[in-house]
């Protein structure tokens, strides 16, 4: 089997609800989606989710790489050889990890469709489904409850918060929402940086009584030391999201016992190659694991949900990213039946691109 071809466009897709994070308000998300075609008539599908501000790529600079590095590798290559793509793409664009996670999709896509199987299974296909979490961007505590009661009406069992702006409004809306939803929903809380230690050490004495089960990122993604401080410091895990970038990112941060749990998301590591060796250096640090997202249409969140399954130290999934989104060319890539996610179940990430 051969590559004959590499096809990559852009997708703007609205969202139905903007929300805000401590960092940005987001209204729209654009992807990169690509094809790669091969002689055998199977072809593998990926997207990129490229955003400056935590990969450090744009649309433009992915389509970029795609049309003067990919192509110009992978044409006439065989495409079962993943690892040794991958590989030789980290050399050429290493800082893309987006754009990589893009190519990484679209090989292990036509990987499993090669064998006739799920890509899950092909990972290891440790589970076949699995709960997500659905995030509540930072509202007003009346507004954030009435989106709590709503989510977990329609069947979602955990709920991620996102906060940041002010600690003494986010410790609030915890308390606002735990009496509005009871205490079998389990509530995350993501400060998306934007906390200091004191405020993070507030933050968990003043709702731990409310039964959140962990604090991701409070504080800056270069502060690593500021980091290890709050996990030392308070009583429910602490978990890093944008400190986790790379493989040395996770062992610097496992080796200093710096964070108590690590989340991987395919489009900070630069696709599915990458994070299996992020997640075996997790759990050979006996670091818990969630699987999550940016705002990535249905394929690239598809991708995520496969790693996922595959992998028995993955304990949670917050792969709700594609929720919300209009006019979405990948939709039904996955399935969701009351906060739980399952894979089409049929071989390789489980998606076709319509042709015109």
């Amino acid at each position: 089997m051969k590559i004959t071809g590499l096809e990559a466009w852009q997708v703007e897709m609205e969202l139905d609800e903007p929300y805000t994070i401590a960092y940005e308000k987001i209204d729209r998300a654009v992807n990169v989606l690509l094809s790669i075609d091969t002689d055998s008539g199977i072809a593998g599908y990926g997207c990129a989710a490229p955003d400056l501000k935590v990969t450090g790529e744009s649309p433009a600079t992915v389509l970029r790489g795609i049309g003067d590095v990919v192509e110009p590798l992978l044409r006439g290559e065989d495409p079962l050889r993943c690892a040794l793509h991958i590989e030789r793409l980290k050399k050429r664009l290493p800082d893309s990890p987006a754009l990589l996670a893009s190519v990484d999709m679209a090989l292990y896509d036509i990987l499993g469709k090669a064998g006739g199987v799920p890509l899950y299974k092909l990972l290891g296909g440790y589970r076949d489904r699995i709960p997500t979490s659905i995030t509540v961007g930072i509202l007003s505590v009346e507004e954030t409850v009435r989106k709590a009661k709503g989510h977990t009406e329609a069947g979602f069992s955990a709920l991620k918060l996102k906060g940041g702006h002010d600690v003494r409004e986010d410790i609030e809306r915890v308390r606002a929402v735990r009496e509005a939803v009871g205490k079998k929903i389990e509530l995350r809380f993501d400060a998306n940086q934007g906390y200091g230690v004191e405020e993070a050490v507030l933050f968990v004495k003043e709702t731990v009584t409310y039964g959140v089960e962990l604090l991701e990122q409070p504080t800056p993604r270069d502060g690593s030391q500021e980091l290890g401080h709050v996990t030392r410091s308070v009583s429910i895990p602490v978990m890093a999201d944008e400190s986790v970038m790379s493989l040395r990112d996770v062992y610097r941060l496992a080796k200093g016992e710096l964070v108590d749990m690590v989340n991987i998301k395919l489009m900070k590591s630069g696709g599915i190659y990458e994070a299996m060796m992020i997640n075996a250096v997790a759990r050979s640090a006996g670091l818990e694991v969630m699987v999550g997202c940016m705002d990535e249409a249905q394929l690239g969140i598809a991708a995520g949900l496969h790693f996922a399954l595959a992998r028995p130290n993955v304990r949670y999934a917050d792969l709700d990213g594609y929720m919300g989104l209009k006019d979405d060319p990948t939709t039904g890539a996955l399935r969701l039946v009351r906060g739980v996610l399952y894979t089409n179940d049929t071989p390789g990430l489980g998606f076709e691109m319509p042709r015109l």
